[in-house]
């Protein structure tokens, strides 16, 4: 479980430190920007070649330029911790995040030295008797793990404090949508108020977890079956080396395959997010007409009637190839 949580962190770290990356992707004007010549040098070409700009991050924290884009700043405050605060005027809450912050990976640090000392202390007496009766304080790794969960806690709080307080110039920011999928997996889904996909991401996500977890213990299961069949010369249960091995690879093949479930089903909520954000105010009029009236249709390819005919060679259309139809319009 553990290690799983680890995993689970590091992609979320890897994800926000590819935030900058991502707004090339998700520019909130992909539906009305200008593709200009890349020979134009000036200023305001639309390009995707300068990503994330520090000099854009600063003059909007510092007030100089009141239109950042929410990507702009939700990438700068995962290295820049307090600068989204900054930009929204809410300086108040700068010291509490970094307090608290700072204090739990201090404790954190605490505990992890009185466990490392712990287990030192143990090792050396049991080296010098295995009937010791000191024993390794489990309690600070405890301690320690929940600390460093605070600090991430309190981490993911301040990008997820910026992100509400954000006040874009247009009613429904798509930008807002994607980061807000990003810090929690269907709230940029309830963002479009449409919460019926949230369960559906959810449940994709939680199965590919629950078949993590079953595929992984397989997995160990048949990884400890094997290591002792192939190193223990007693060992003399019913499932040989050859058959654990065959399990072992595909439990781990399954357990890796439960893993792209989950980053996908992560990635798609996301993706979704952004994409019914820009068509959430798609304009499609109730007023949908359609016209039908009889016509005539008259042959004007000359070549389609007289496929004898050669090329660039033009003739008077053939008469009397004509044909009753119907015209068909529609108006919306």
């Amino acid at each position: 479980m553990r290690r799983l949580l680890l995993k689970i962190f590091l992609i979320l770290a890897v994800l926000a430190a590819f935030s900058p990356g991502a707004k090339a992707q998700f520019k909130e004007e992909a539906f009305t920007q200008n593709y200009n010549d890349q020979r134009d040098s000036t200023e305001m070409k639309d390009s995707v070649d300068k990503v994330w700009s520090f000099r854009e991050y600063f003059r909007g924290i510092t007030h100089k330029d009141s239109t950042m884009k929410v990507g702009t700043m939700f990438a700068g405050s995962t290295v820049f911790i307090g600068g989204s605060q900054m930009y929204n005027r809410q300086y108040w809450k700068i010291p509490v995040f970094y307090a608290g912050i700072g204090g739990s990976i201090a404790m954190g640090i605490r505990s992890n030295i009185q466990f490392q000392k712990s287990r030192n202390a143990y090792l050396a007496a049991y080296e010098a008797d295995p009937a010791t009766t000191l024993t390794v304080d489990y309690e600070a790794r405890r301690m320690r793990n929940r600390w460093y969960g605070a600090a991430a806690a309190m981490y993911w709080l301040s990008m997820m404090d910026g992100v509400i307080n954000y006040h874009p110039e247009i009613k429904h920011n798509p930008g807002k949508a994607t980061v807000y999928s990003i810090l929690v997996p269907g709230l940029g889904q309830c963002y479009n108020g449409e919460y019926w996909k949230v369960p559906i991401y959810w449940g994709i996500m939680i199965g590919g977890y629950h078949y993590y977890h079953t595929n992984a213990t397989n997995y160990k299961r048949y990884k400890r079956i094997h290591n002792e069949a192939t190193t223990d010369d007693s060992y003399d249960q019913p499932i040989t080396a050859e058959r654990a091995l065959y399990y072992r690879n595909v439990f781990r093949r399954f357990r890796d395959y439960s893993m792209v479930v989950i980053v996908g089903g992560y990635l798609l909520q996301v993706i979704d997010a952004n994409v019914f954000a820009y068509m959430r105010d798609f304009d499609v009029s109730d007023d949908l007409t359609m016209e039908v009236r009889p016509t005539v249709i008259s042959p004007y390819n000359e070549y389609a009637l007289n496929p004898s005919g050669s090329g660039g060679s033009f003739r008077t259309p053939a008469t009397g190839n004509y044909a009753f139809g119907l015209k068909v319009g529609f108006t919306f």
